[in-house]
């Protein structure tokens, strides 16, 4: 497996994976930098898409304050993560997903390890991200990786899904200022 700065070709290819996951539990809070609180099952289980479309990660291609990178299993797109440079001097992983056959063999992990050293390069003091209370395989993943849950959100997803239950979690890994013996 490896990882590798995405190009045009690399999204056509990336749009024949399959993304989706099976909801199967959920977590309800209470919500902290070290729990998610209880995690209950969601009967009946259901499977959660976000979709794929290529041209919104075209616009991560060439560009110094974003970047998108590719894991690859001999020779073959099966992930993909989009880093962006926030105002706040954090980068944001804007979106992270492997091929549902891929899963659990590493590549989640060298696809944040890209990001972590891509937003150590630019000089952010950290990395964030959002997920839903729903992706708990996500939420474990994070939290093994380092990061710490910042802060949630109830209400984010009501206009696009009135009635939901998700409520969006805020994951953050601070990293090591640079030149930060001189302050």
């Amino acid at each position: 497996m490896s990882i590798k700065r995405a190009d045009a070709a690399c999204l056509a290819r990336l749009a024949h994976c399959d993304f989706s996951f099976e909801v199967t539990a959920e977590a309800t809070g209470p919500f902290d930098g070290d729990s998610i609180g209880p995690i209950v099952p969601v009967v009946p289980c259901y499977i959660k898409s976000y979709g794929f479309d290529p041209d919104e990660l075209a616009d991560y291609l060439g560009r110094t304050d974003r970047t998108l990178f590719v894991a690859e299993a001999e020779g073959c797109p099966i992930g993909y993560a989009a880093v962006s440079q926030g105002w706040n001097h954090y980068a944001i992983i804007d979106d992270i997903a492997v091929d549902a056959a891929h899963r659990r063999f590493g590549a989640a992990r060298l696809l944040m390890d890209a990001a972590v050293e891509w937003a150590a390069h630019a000089g952010a003091r950290g990395v964030r991200l959002e997920t839903q209370s729903n992706n708990i395989a996500a939420c474990r993943f994070y939290k093994r990786y380092g990061f710490v849950l910042g802060g949630y959100d109830r209400y984010l997803y009501q206009a696009l899904h009135p009635g939901t239950r998700e409520i969006a979690l805020f994951w953050y890994l601070l990293l090591p200022m640079k030149g930060a013996a001189e302050l």
